[in-house]
Parts: C-alpha cells; sequence; structure tokens
C-alpha cells in the first residue's frame, strides 16, 4: 500500500493527558503531495460524567460537554473507527504540534480503552511526524517566499498566524477541522516554496534516521521550542551524548567556562528552569528525544551569513566555545542529567496516581495481559465484569470497571453501579475546597466577571453540566 499523510487535531478538555480527554477529533488524508484521499473525519467524543473539563479550554474552543453528549462517539467508539477507518497500513499521521500534545492525549485514550498506547504510530509501516518544527526550520535556515508573522515585536510560530499573513484558508482557529487545514494548507506553502528542506526533514522523522544522522554530524542545527524565538526557536549544538532513545546536545552560543569546574549536583542546581531573572545563566544543555521527530540539519548551513545573523551566532564564536568541551565537563553533564532522572523516577514512584493516569507507571503489559486486553476489546458489555481479575498489571484491573461505565453504563448491574458512583463521588468531591469540584465552580465564578455574552451562556451551560454529574453523596 502507498504511503500518505493523515492530518489531524484534538480540541480538548484542558492540557493535561492524564486528566484531560478528548472532545473532538478531526483529520483528512492526503498523497504525498498534499492532495486529499476521500472525506474528512470529524467526530465529537463524548466526555464521560467522572470529567470537568477546563472551563477556559471550552470558552476557547466553544464544544460545551452537551454537544459532545447529544452528537458524539463514546471513547470505545471512536477507537473502533480510529482503527477502522484512520490508522491503515503506511499511514504518516502529523499534525501542528502533535507530537507533543495530540499524540499524547491519543495514547492515553487507547491505553484507557485496552488498546495498545503505541502500535498506531509504529506497526504496519505507520509512522509519526510534526510540522511545527518544520515551521521553525524552514524559518530559520529557508525563510524565502514565506511572510513570517511578528507578535509584541517578535518571532510567532502560531498557526492562525501564518495562515492569515500568507492568505491561506483559516475559517475558525481551535476548531479541529479548521486547524487541519490549516496546517495542509501551512504544509503545501513549504513544500511549494522550499521543497528540498520539506522532503529531507520528512526523511528524517525515524529514531533510526536520527541516530545515522547524530553519527554523521557532531555539531550540527536543531530547532526545538525550548529554544527562544529571538534566535528563531534554533540552535547550533554539539552533541555531547547519545543513547538508544536521547542525546544531551549543548548550545554552542553559550561559552562553557563558568560551567566547566561545577560539580554534577550543582550543574544539576543550573540545569534546571528558575523565574528568578536574576539567577545565573542556566546551563545551555537540552534532551533531545529521537521518537519527538526532531528538525536537525547539517551545521553547514552556517556558511550562510544570513543563517548566522537570525541565528545570533558566527562560526568564530561556534569553533571557541566547542573548543572548549572538555571530557571532564561532558562526564559531570550526564552524571547531572542521571541525578535528575533518578529523582524524577524517584518522585514519581512516590506518587499516587489513579490507573488512568499511570500509562508511564509501571511499564509495558505482558503477553497474557495483552492478549486479554483484545478479548476485552470483543467482550460483549455484560460479560466483561467477570475479566477484570484475569489481569496480572493492577493498572487494568482497576481501568476496566470504569471502562465499562464510560462506554456501557446501561449494562451496569446495581453494585458496578453503586461503585462508578463512589469512585465519581470521591474524584470530583474530595478535598474540600481544593476538590476538582470546588475549583471547577471558583473558575467559573472569576470567568463570569469578564467574559462576554456568548462566553457568559457557555459558562452558563457549564455550570448546568456540573450540576447534572454532580454526586449525590458518599455512599461508602
Amino acid at each position: 500500500m502507498a504511503q500518505s499523510f493523515f492530518w489531524y487535531d484534538l480540541e480538548t478538555s484542558g492540557i493535561s493527558p492524564r486528566e484531560s480527554r478528548i472532545m473532538q477529533f478531526a483529520g483528512q488524508r492526503t498523497d504525498m503531495n498534499l492532495q486529499p484521499i476521500g472525506e474528512p473525519v470529524n467526530v465529537l467524543v463524548r466526555l464521560s460524567e467522572d470529567i470537568l473539563p477546563d472551563p477556559d479550554a471550552v470558552l476557547l474552543t466553544g464544544i460545551t460537554p452537551q454537544a459532545t453528549l447529544q452528537e458524539g462517539l463514546t471513547e470505545a467508539e471512536f477507537c473502533k473507527l480510529f482503527f477502522e477507518q484512520v490508522a491503515t497500513p503506511d499511514t504518516i499521521f502529523v499534525g501542528y504540534n502533535t507530537v507533543r500534545f495530540d499524540d499524547e492525549f491519543m495514547r492515553f485514550l487507547l491505553y484507557r480503552n485496552f488498546y495498545d498506547a503505541y502500535e498506531w504510530q509504529w506497526k504496519d509501516g505507520r509512522s509519526r511526524w510534526d510540522l511545527l518544527d518544520v515551521v521553525r526550520m524552514t524559518r530559520a535556515l529557508r525563510p524565502e517566499g514565506i511572510k513570517w508573522p511578528m507578535q509584541a515585536g517578535k518571532p510567532t510560530n502560531r498557526l492562525e498566524l501564518i495562515t492569515k499573513l500568507n492568505g491561506l484558508d483559516h475559517e475558525a482557529a481551535h476548531d479541529a477541522l479548521s486547524d487541519v487545514t490549516a496546517t495542509i494548507a501551512v504544509a503545501q506553502l513549504i513544500k511549494d516554496k522550499q521543497p528540498k528542506l520539506f522532503d529531507y526533514l520528512l526523511s528524517l522523522r525515524g529514531k533510526n534516521d536520527i541516530k545515522k544522522f547524530l553519527a554523521a554530524n557532531q555539531t550540527f542545527i536543531y530547532s526545538s521550542g525550548k529554544y527562544s524565538s529571538e534566535v528563531e526557536k534554533t540552535a547550533v549544538v554539539r552533541l555531547l551524548q547519545a543513547d538508544d532513545s536521547l542525546a544531551l546536545v549543548y548550545d554552542l552560543r553559550f561559552d562553557p567556562t563558568e560551567f566547566l569546574a561545577l560539580s554534577p549536583k550543582e550543574l544539576v542546581k543550573r540545569w534546571q528552569y528558575t523565574k528568578d531573572e536574576n539567577a545565573p545563566t542556566r546551563l545551555p544543555v537540552k534532551v533531545m528525544k529521537f521518537n519527538h521527530c526532531p528538525a536537525v540539519s547539517p551545521a553547514g548551513v552556517l556558511s550562510d551569513e544570513a543563517v548566522q545573523q537570525r541565528l545570533k551566532v558566527d562560526v568564530k564564536t561556534v569553533n571557541v566555545n566547542l573548543a572548549k568541551l572538555t571530557p571532564e565537563f561532558i562526564g559531570n553533564v550526564l552524571k547531572a542529567y542521571e541525578l535528575m532522572e533518578g529523582a524524577r523516577t524517584e518522585k514519581y514512584a512516590k506518587e499516587e496516581v489513579e490507573a488512568e493516569a499511570a500509562l508511564y507507571g509501571g511499564g509495558f503489559f505482558d503477553d497474557a495481559d495483552r492478549n486479554l486486553q483484545a478479548v476485552v476489546r470483543a467482550a460483549e458489555p455484560d460479560e466483561l465484569g467477570e475479566l477484570a481479575e484475569q489481569f496480572n498489571d493492577s493498572r487494568l484491573r482497576e481501568l476496566l470497571p470504569h471502562y465499562k461505565a464510560r462506554n456501557f453504563a446501561a449494562s451496569l448491574t446495581d453494585e458496578e453501579r453503586s461503585a462508578w458512583e463512589q469512585y465519581r463521588y470521591h474524584r470530583l468531591m474530595d478535598g474540600g475546597t481544593s476538590s476538582r469540584l470546588a475549583k471547577f465552580m471558583h473558575r467559573l465564578s472569576e470567568l463570569a466577571e469578564k467574559t462576554d455574552q456568548n462566553g457568559r451562556y457557555v459558562l452558563e451551560e457549564l455550570q448546568l453540566y456540573a450540576e447534572s454529574i454532580m454526586p449525590i453523596a458518599d455512599i461508602d
């Protein structure tokens, strides 16, 4: 089967893939020349009654919980549609910032619904890509032929501003299908104006492709949201160390002298982000993850003086700073990273998270559990209750009753309904004034004072929704 792109976008109930939910999924398949194949996919996904959306997110999208209940699919129904119509072999999933945002929401949704959270992006010739870093690198290295927006005197790569400035169709920002159409239009613009760069970055989207690149390029150009917009989100970096999944890179704009004598513990303090404007220079080392489709280019493009000006760097400075990166310093950076990872792992191990949020908290499922997940997906609703205790992984045992309640509420027994109501009560009400429900209602009040008539209508709908799902009492 020939490769094709599937351009997609989500509108969600908030920004956390662990806590929030997908409310709208939209996408369009195209061939490799960006010509549409078939009709677009555009569906709402029902918000389940254990979820209170972020009022700010709903004000932005205009998608109310009531709309998802009236017109939407359950998560289980959506997953079936997704694998039957969207995740076909040789599909390249792509969007605008999908790798760091939308893809994470999809992983958690699939995990909650007893699907493998990762296979949709690698099995049967499938892969993923992200246009945002392509835009960043195009702006930094080959901006000719495209108009680039500014905001508050600084470069910005917001999708709706790029489309507007270049006369591209984008009817409704923050509507998923409209954003998909706009993303394809921006991709077409870059493909038309800078075809070599477009094709080059497309060819580098895989982990193994990045590894081969690093084997041939120890010093290179790297575009990432972690870098400043004042340097076009792009840096000249030196590879310090790489393993099978990530690399540590040093930003060669910065003289490393002040870091050379610091211990690993001191480097950790200088590595971590702080809002303190008086803090010393932050350690200019970044973690580059191979599965995030990083936008990289050989350092040879620095021979172009216009590129040096945009990146605010020159070859002489790069070479001087590069010569100062001693083996001892690199070793200390690696130890500092290990310290941070150890602290992060220890912190996560101590967190008490519900099963829905524990995708990354317990490793991969064994073969027996993977086979049983397939049984769950194919089972009739009244058969689900007896399957939970057969799972080896406690996450799946905890998830299954919730999966049944969210997707097949009419099939719950009295005992299952009672357990579901108890779960909802604790999830929404525990914490008093710090509970999810209390915070939700407080935010509604705050927003009501500074929104227009349309916004107040949305807030009223949100309050009605909260009242409709509010647990009456703790039934322990």
